[in-house]
């Protein structure tokens, strides 16, 4: 079924407020309130507007509990607004929302914390190894991380909508069933390059210019790599080597 046309100034309002989805978070429902708060704009279209009852239910319903990655919380958002909008039973949106929250979470983890930001972390070491300023290291990861924050929040807040209820077939999209796994890939061979060249740098800068131990450095790094990565799936070795190696670069730019 073709989803009833939502205006570009409401999409843009759930887009914006899907960036505060976490301002409310508390241990009693989660993210509930923040769904509300983003999906609201959309509920006003609900017959009665603001001050209607279907409105005010609706709100009421969405706060509940809910917890997911804050992210794809925007599949969440966009599937309800429809659900809402389509006046499907408030029972079977209540099991809809519970049915959704365990595999938003799992999958969100996976992507952006295991995947993106080390991808992000470990470019922007790389591009400290090759000697960028510490500034533009900076710009470079709030730039790129949050380039890919945003995509996701747009593709997922569409994907919602467009599919409603059967959102299922959204979590099984190329982008999050091979995502992780291949953005993890490209970290651990980025921090390949990037590991002895940031560790180069800091040994120049910080300690001792002299070649034997820059290239001592390098080797080390390298190794250390190596053995984390080895070690993946029992420890987190890109979050251990980029935590080490951001220490060294704080290091370095402090002398």
């Amino acid at each position: 079924m073709t989803p009833p046309r939502l205006s570009r100034a409401t999409r843009f309002a759930i887009l914006l407020r899907l960036f505060a989805v976490q301002g409310s978070w508390n241990y009693e429902t989660m993210l509930g309130n923040g769904i509300a708060f983003a999906i609201a704009p959309a509920l006003r279209r609900l017959p009665g507007g603001r001050k209607g009852a279907a409105y005010k239910a609706a709100i009421a319903r969405e706060s509940g509990w809910f917890n997911a990655h804050p992210y794809l919380a925007a599949i969440a958002v966009g599937a309800l607004a429809r659900a809402e909008l389509d006046g499907e039973p408030p029972e079977r949106i209540e099991r809809f929302r519970s049915a959704l929250a365990g595999p938003l979470g799992s999958v969100g983890d996976q992507l952006v914390w295991a995947g993106w930001l080390p991808f992000c972390s470990v470019l922007a070491l790389l591009a400290f190894g090759l000697g960028a300023s510490p500034l533009a290291v900076v710009l470079l990861f709030l730039i790129t991380y949050n380039a890919g924050h945003i995509a996701l929040c747009i593709w997922a807040l569409e994907a919602g909508w467009r599919d409603g209820l059967r959102v299922a077939g959204a979590l099984g999209a190329p982008l999050l069933r091979r995502g992780p796994q291949r953005i993890a890939g490209a970290a651990l061979v980025l921090g390949a390059f990037a590991l002895p060249l940031a560790a180069a740098r800091v040994a120049r800068t910080a300690f001792c210019p002299n070649a034997w131990w820059i290239a001592g450095f390098s080797a080390l790094a390298l190794l250390v790599w190596a053995l984390l990565v080895r070690a993946r799936g029992r420890l987190a070795g890109w979050s251990l080597a980029s935590a080490a190696l951001a220490a060294l670069t704080i290091a370095a730019v402090a002398r």
